[in-house]
């Protein structure tokens, strides 16, 4: 079993096939679950429905999809504490600058144009593989886990060398 996860949510039947060929071929050892609908991306990634709440490494987020869009999914992700700093990654096939816009405004790590060219979108699974799965450094799992910074840096200074 893989050690990492990875939420794909995708309604497109044949870009389903396509991406989780794609990261297939990349050797990313990571286990690909599919969400088809923003409801049950968000049932996924809550445990409201499905069985458990899933924790994975990315999010890989269609904006057109059915029941709830992308960004109504990424804008309750950002709202959560347990997901806020979960990394999502845009994949749409919308050159439209309002979703660009929207999508960086809620939250997006990064937003990717899907390609049509299968060797294209392969190289594109393996640099997103390669850095959100092996270079990235995730942030703690809980918000709580990071230390708050003091309320005067000064005071925390040591008084000797």
């Amino acid at each position: 079993m893989a050690d990492r996860l990875i939420l794909l949510v995708e309604d497109n039947p044949d870009d389903e096939a396509l991406a989780i060929r794609a990261l297939k071929k990349t050797n990313a050892s990571a286990e690909v679950v599919v969400a088809r609908d923003g409801v049950e991306a968000l049932d996924y990634l809550f445990g409201s429905g499905v069985g458990p709440a899933l924790h994975p490494d990315i999010v890989l987020l269609d904006l057109k999809l059915p029941k709830l869009d992308g960004h109504g999914v990424l804008q309750r992700l950002r709202s959560e504490e347990r997901t806020r700093w979960l990394p999502v990654v845009v994949m749409t096939s919308s050159k439209e600058q309002r979703d660009l816009v929207q999508s960086y405004s809620l939250g997006a790590n990064s937003y990717i144009l899907k390609p049509v060219d299968f060797n294209q979108f392969t190289e594109a699974m393996r640099q997103l593989g390669l850095y959100w799965l092996v270079l990235n450094e995730p942030p703690p799992a809980q918000a709580g886990a990071i230390p708050p910074a003091p309320a005067d840096p000064w005071v925390q200074l040591p008084t000797s060398i």
